[in-house]
């Protein structure tokens, strides 16, 4: 009996030792691969970059980067080479990249923007054709069709089955170019984009029908016939974004697109918070003026009252989504589509979150959900799909009835428009669609409009939308502009601390004889409109800064500048006594008029400025860096009030008002003057 257990309890141990030194044999160990792909030019972040691994020339694994540009992969401990293919941009291939077991091996890649024209896309695919379209950097399948010689087919999908097997897309090249090479799309799809780039001097790009409104520049005013200058104020900065378009992909921007007021309020400033009973601190500087120096530049600069995100009241928020076909390119709806996630994964339980798109019809996609149910938000984002015209109208009203569905009395109610500003069905007049927004907005619910793409963009309906919506309009041309939008800045974008918000100057004529406001064109008022209540005006957000800044010839000047000084003989018919006050020191008044978001009546704040001007090496950051961005706006728009403005001139201005620069705004703005200047040579 014992020598029969003693055999049992040998054959354990025996089976317990193999199947441990077989555990020992079959374990695999394991490293991670991670770290960021950007672009080497811009330094912005490539979403959807294809980050693959190999051995011996064999695909062995791969992710595709997120929204940050970011990716991550586990793979066995060895050695490998790396491959990073994006359309449109140079392949990078890194050898012998070792990856150690149990360790985190850490890579940062800057990818080069291909300096040859994309002629031939192939795509074949078992998704979807918007899944495609996210891969396709330089032309969309719609976009290659306006090209002379080429023809884009789609095939029907009737058979799901079949479809697996057949191309949903196909755009081809008459003559059919050399052989095309194979790019594996991966991270979970098993779409693949064959593409082949090659320099053709036919090649013909499809004509641009963006719009912009005109812009008639401020003239320089006497102030003996016009004393005062009336305007709503602007913290739309969407013209700053769209010119960094423009001059990244080596383009001057159209002179009407060049909005100076939207450039110089892109930037926050380093006003004091308010501490009194308004909500707002207005603060003012003046100098010479760098272009002129016979003249003084005033800056006027409003702080608006900050509010803590965890502060803000519960949002009822309608995300309205152009889907329609002129939509389907990389920089239109897959941006459109991280932007709105960025935001989704902010918000808190007490928000809510509605879907509605519009194309060739409008549906409400998902609606109105928890902000903490996130996923469930976040899927009906990604299910979304370009195709068909676009109905922008009906979907605009299909959005404000969401809206008021959920309508929070207490918190704040808000579609947020996303599109490129291209209706083609319904209402397409402005002036109607304008009377539309204005209808709703009586109903406290505000409209933010983020607009997107190139080639067909739409900014003047764009921009008279948000206005006319008591919201705001920026243009998101990458996806850092959207996290700065809808994350950083996601207060002052979505809780309005106040509307009609005008201001009105009333100019000394002892001490000023002429001005000019530089830049809000499109926004100046009657200085009648100043004190009625019935003038829409704009609004302002939760810490958002605004900035104004005049040119002026000061009197003593008036001469030499060829205008009359206000001594003038008196009238015949009317008396021309100067006040009291005109003998201070005062150069001018500065009135700041606002409503409550809910209110109906005005408030009024006077501040009265000194005629103290300060050496220009003295003057603030703050007077430095508007100062650079103003003069930056003139040389753009080659104003003939430029004077001496140079490029040099601006570099050299925001460099001593850089200041801090903790998000590296400024930086770029300098990065973006030096490449400008380069493009203008």
């Amino acid at each position: 009996m014992k020598t029969h257990i003693s055999s049992v309890l040998l054959t354990i141990l025996i089976c317990c030792t193999s199947l441990t030194t077989f555990a020992g044999i079959a374990r695999v160990e394991n490293g991670t691969l991670r770290g960021s792909v950007f672009d080497k030019e811009t330094g912005e972040p490539l979403i959807a970059a294809n980050v693959i691994l190999k051995q011996n020339g064999q695909f062995v694994s791969g992710v595709a980067t997120n929204v940050d540009g970011l990716y991550s992969m586990k793979v066995q401990a060895g050695v490998y080479d790396l491959e990073v293919a994006y359309v449109g941009y140079q392949k990078k291939i890194i050898n012998d990249v070792e990856i150690k077991p149990n360790q985190v091996t850490t890579l940062k890649l800057l990818v080069a923007p291909a300096t040859q024209t994309l002629e031939c896309v192939e795509i074949v695919s078992e998704k979807r054709q918007s899944k495609v379209a996210m891969s396709i950097q330089k032309l969309s399948p719609r976009q290659l069709s306006a090209i002379p010689g080429v023809s884009v087919r789609r095939k029907n999908r009737r058979n799901k089955q079949k479809q697996k097997q057949q191309t949903p897309v196909q755009t081809s090249v008459t003559p059919r170019p050399k052989p095309v090479q194979k790019v594996p799309t991966v991270g979970g799809e098993s779409d693949i984009v064959n593409y082949i780039s090659h320099n053709d001097d036919n090649h013909v790009e499809p004509a641009s029908t963006e719009q912009y409104d005109a812009i008639e520049e401020n003239p320089f005013k006497e102030v003996k016939h016009a004393p005062l200058s009336t305007f709503s104020i602007d913290v739309d900065v969407a013209s700053y974004a769209n010119m960094r378009r423009f001059i990244n992909n080596h383009q001057r921007p159209p002179k009407d697109a060049v909005r100076i007021e939207e450039m110089v309020n892109y930037f926050d400033y380093d006003y004091p918070q308010p501490d009194g009973e308004h909500p707002f601190a207005i603060v003012t500087e003046m100098s010479e003026c760098p272009w002129n120096d016979k003249n003084r530049l005033v800056h006027v600069g409003i702080q608006g009252k900050e509010v803590e995100i965890k502060k803000l009241p519960a949002n009822n928020l309608v995300f309205l989504v152009d889907v329609s076909g002129s939509m389907s390119s990389h920089h239109k709806l897959p941006l459109v589509k991280n932007s709105l996630k960025m935001l989704v994964k902010k918000m808190r339980a007490e928000d809510r979150i509605a879907l509605v798109t519009y194309a060739g019809n409008t549906r409400v996609v998902l609606e109105s959900t928890p902000g903490n149910q996130k996923q469930k938000i976040i899927k009906a984002i990604n299910d979304l799909n370009s195709g068909g015209s676009t109905a922008g109208a009906a979907g605009i009203v299909l959005a404000y009835e969401q809206a008021m569905k959920n309508h929070l009395k207490d918190g704040n109610n808000r579609v947020i428009l996303a599109t490129d500003g291209d209706f083609n069905v319904g209402i397409t007049n402005d002036n109607d669609l304008v009377r539309m927004i204005e209808e709703k907005r009586e109903n406290d619910v505000f409209l933010t409009v983020l607009g997107y793409g190139m080639g067909n963009y739409k900014d003047g309906k764009m921009e008279k939308l948000a206005d006319k919506g008591n919201g705001n309009y920026a243009y998101i041309d990458n996806i850092s502009e959207a996290k700065k939008v809808l994350v950083t800045e996601m207060s002052g974008t979505l809780l309005t601390i106040a509307k009609d918000v005008k201001i009105q100057i009333e100019f000394n004529p002892t001490k000023v004889a002429s001005y000019k406001l530089i830049g809000y064109e499109n926004r100046l008022l009657n200085d009648e409109d100043f004190n009625d209540d019935t003038k829409d005006a704009g609004e302002l957000g939760s810490g958002h800064t605004v900035t104004a800044l005049y040119e002026v010839v000061p009197a003593s000047g008036a001469l030499e500048a060829g205008i009359s000084k206000p001594n003038v003989d008196p009238l015949r018919y009317q008396t021309n006594q100067l006040s009291e006050e005109a003998t201070s020191d005062e150069i001018m008044t500065v009135k700041f008029r606002y409503k409550a978001p809910k209110g109906k009546v005005s408030k009024l704040i006077t501040h009265y400025v000194s005629d103290r001007p300060v050496a220009h090496d003295v003057t603030s950051d703050n007077f430095k860096f508007s100062a650079a961005v103003a003069e930056f706006g003139l040389l753009l728009r080659n104003s003939k009030y430029k004077g001496t403005a140079s490029y040099d001139q601006v570099v050299h201005l925001a460099k001593q008002g850089k200041g801090k620069d903790a998000k590296g705004y400024r930086a770029e703005f300098i990065r973006l003057v030096e490449k400008s200047e380069l493009q203008s040579e």
